[in-house]
Order: structure tokens, then sequence, then C-alpha cells
């Protein structure tokens, strides 16, 4: 970038050079075998580089930015660790807003595309549920750098994604999927009728990423090792055994336990 503006490549294409007659040589066609640059390349000969750049930036920003939040983290450390330029950074990005912005898609993006592999094929609305639970806590268990994303931006009031058509693009599948759930449940006497898929979700992700968010200071308050396998199996079964309850709780098939008005 110079004075501002970002600095065009030049060119390789090379002229083909006149022959007799004043026409140009027509340009010999590149086989399989062509000699190629040592630049890596996609199946269709694509130069990568540009994308593999971008990539490794966007991973440090990730890092700094769940580590120090959206104020704390520099673009100068950003540019250090990615070993590019600070033009470079800007080139792709354009602001440090925007490259926050576009490591909350990234995370985001990464979080959809889990929540899709949850199984659909299960045994009965009792399991689905069950495998839903595992997989949200599973998730926020192996993200820690998207909850330091997210502490950042609540502290943001959201303000950042409003800014993103991304990041909601995936919930409507999940929504779909537990609120077809619920339906088989209340179909088979399982659950209650009338939960709201929102409302549950809310609930399940909720139970499981405040554990894991907090685990820390809370081992210290509670004299609990919190982050021990066997503690987080425990937990695990809590969070099922809490969404079962409330979904069972006076479900047609479960007559000896009658709803009361709150």
């Amino acid at each position: 970038m110079r004075n501002g503006q970002p600095v065009r490549e030049k060119s390789t294409k090379k002229k083909a050079a006149p022959v007799k007659g004043g026409k140009a040589a027509p340009a010999k066609p590149r086989t399989a075998a062509s000699p190629r640059s040592n630049a890596p390349t996609t199946a269709n000969g694509v130069a990568t580089n540009a994308n593999k750049t971008r990539q490794r930036i966007l991973d440090v920003a990730t890092q700094e930015f769940s580590a120090k939040g959206y104020d704390g983290a520099r673009i100068d450390d950003i540019m250090r660790l990615s070993k590019v330029s600070k033009n470079l950074i800007y080139h792709y990005f354009g602001s440090k807003e925007k490259l926050f912005i576009a490591v909350l898609e990234q995370a985001y993006q990464g979080m959809h595309k889990h929540q899709m592999t949850w199984p659909l094929d299960v045994s009965s609305p009792v399991d689905g549920i069950r495998k839903l639970v595992r997989s949200t806590f599973k998730y926020w268990r192996d993200s820690p750098e998207f909850i330091g994303l997210l502490n950042s931006e609540n502290f943001h009031k959201g303000k950042h994604l409003r800014k993103s058509k991304l990041t909601k693009a995936g919930y409507g599948g999940l929504l779909g999927n537990i609120a077809n759930l619920l339906k088989e449940g209340e179909k088979s006497g399982d659950f209650r009728s009338g939960v709201d898929p929102v409302e549950l979700y809310i609930s399940i992700s909720a139970l499981a990423y405040h554990y894991l968010s907090n685990r820390y200071t809370l081992s210290y308050l509670l004299d609990r090792k919190l982050s021990t396998e066997d503690e987080m199996k425990a937990r695990i079964v809590h969070i099922e055994d809490l969404t079962l309850g409330y979904l069972q709780y006076g479900a047609a098939g479960r007559k000896g336990r009658s709803r009361k008005a709150s």
C-alpha cells in the first residue's frame, strides 16, 4: 500500500514476440507437463499463496482477539506474529474492526458446521436430546478461543456481529432440527407440548458455556476440579437430566407427573 492506496502487482505476462509479417506469434498453450512456478496451486492451477497468507493472519488474529479482547489486541502484534506487513493486513481486511468481524465470521461458520453434524438418525426423541447436549458441550469444550471472542463481543453488546451477514446463517437449520425433534417427542408422549426450540437451545448452550467459561474461578471458589474428564462427564449427564426433566414434566406419556401452574 502506498499513500493509503493498495499497491497493484505488476503483470507477469510476457508479450508475444513478433514474427515476420508483423503478426504476433500465438501463445503456447500450457499443458500438464509444462513447467510451473514454485507457488502452491489448487487443483485448478490457481495460486493459493494469497489465501494461505490471509488464513494465517486470521488464525493469529483469532488467538490475539480471544486472549486480549477487541480493545486489547493490537494490529502490530498480529502483524509481527503473522510475519506480514501492516499494509498487507489492511489490504486484505481494511481495518482492525473488519479483521475482527472476519474472525467472528470464521468462528461462527465453524460452529454451524459442527452443529449440523448433530446426528438426526436417533433411536428416540430422548436419545436425540442427549446427543444434542453432548454435541453442544463438546463444541464449547473444544473451542476456548471462541469463548474468548464471545466474551469480548458481548462486552461490546454485539455491535460487530450486526455488521456481518454471515454469522446468523447457520441457525435456521439447527433450530429446525430441534423443532422436529420436539414434535416427535410430543407425538410419542415423551415431551411436553409448547416447548420453544430457541429457548431450549439457549438453555442447553448456557448450561455448557457457563460451566466451561467460568470453570477456573468456580474450581477455586467451590473447591472442585472442574477441568477433569470425570467432572466434565458428570456435568454432561447433569445437563441431560435437567433438560429431559423439563421436557418430560407433564408429558402425555407421564400421567403420574402432572403439570402444576406456576
